[in-house]
């Protein structure tokens, strides 16, 4: 955040940043934010928030797609124009959200505004035709006009894409502050540890069913992988016909389960602790699999006996 305020107090915005990080980190926030201070009336260099460009630019329609009250305030998301576009965008943001959205309307001055700032969520889920429609741009972009690219996954975009943006990278939230934000939206506090410093996950842990739900999952690794033979453990494994993000979700608080129990164990029982740590390991190399689009159920499967012969 200190380095957007300091390009903003030096004038010297870029025309192109990537903010990458965790979900629920606060990326979208925050380019909300900048979004504000570069359409501002009135800026300090901040958003004053307070004159009918940064009120508009924080109002979203109440129908889908919740589009941005300001004209000049873009908004690409994979999905987000469904039924508008004629691309289904199943597998990813399509050229033609790009080319509709953004490529017909950053040739020309601000509407209202003093710039026209374009907002690209999820940006790793642009598919690459939409991505090389997109260099052009990115590289030699008109006059006051701003992309913030927002990924918790960089090392999907493009080669290209990446050197044509400045990265911002935003880490996780101190548990303080996600118990805090808890708090403050009448939550437990409790829960914070289970969150690995992400809002998102937090709000995912504080719904008692959806917490049920991966405690179990956890219980059930951890039993088949501790039971005497493989068989359990692949049978558990077999039964699972879970999503690609469903399963990411599952091994995510998996993970956090083995996280918490290394730190409980470390000082009274520090080899205990390292075969845990081995284990944690072991999930997030499960996870980076499925990030790399090996199969759920393969991915499951293999994380499965690797985890049985720590």
């Amino acid at each position: 955040m200190q380095t957007l305020v300091q390009a903003l107090r030096a004038g010297k915005v870029h025309h192109a940043y990537r903010f990458e990080g965790p979900p629920g980190v606060g990326k979208g926030l925050a380019a909300l934010a900048l979004a504000r201070a570069l359409l501002c009336e009135q800026p300090t260099p901040l958003a004053c928030e307070q004159c009918v460009a940064c009120k508009r630019a924080s109002t979203f329609g109440e129908e889908e797609p919740h589009l941005p009250a300001h004209s000049d305030l873009l908004i690409v998301e994979r999905g987000l124009y469904r039924g508008v576009l004629q691309a289904s965008e199943t597998s990813g943001i399509s050229i033609e959200q790009i080319r509709r959205i953004v490529l017909s309307r950053v040739g020309f001055p601000p509407h209202e505004g003093r710039a026209v700032v374009c907002i690209i969520r999820g940006a790793d889920e642009l598919t690459v035709s939409a991505a090389n429609a997109l260099l052009k741009t990115l590289e030699e972009p008109p006059g006051r006009t701003f992309f913030l690219l927002l990924t918790s996954r960089p090392s999907r975009l493009l080669d290209t894409i990446r050197s044509r943006t400045l990265p911002v990278r935003f880490g996780p939230l101190p548990e303080k502050v996600v118990a805090q934000l808890l708090l403050a939206r009448g939550l437990e506090a409790k829960l914070a540890p289970l969150a690995q410093g992400s809002m998102e996950q937090a709000m995912a842990v504080a719904d008692a069913e959806a917490l049920a739900e991966r405690d179990a999952f956890a219980n059930h690794v951890l039993a088949g992988i501790d039971a005497p033979d493989l068989a359990g453990a692949l049978h558990f494994a077999e039964k699972q016909k879970l999503e690609r993000g469903e399963l990411l979700g599952l091994l995510e608080h998996l993970a956090q389960v083995l996280s918490l129990r290394v730190r409980d164990v470390v000082a009274a029982a520090p080899d205990e602790a390292r075969k845990l740590a081995r284990r944690y390991q072991l999930v997030r190399a499960a996870l980076s699999d499925l990030e790399r689009n090996v199969g759920p159920q393969l991915a499951l499967e293999a994380m499965m006996a690797k985890l049985r012969r720590v």
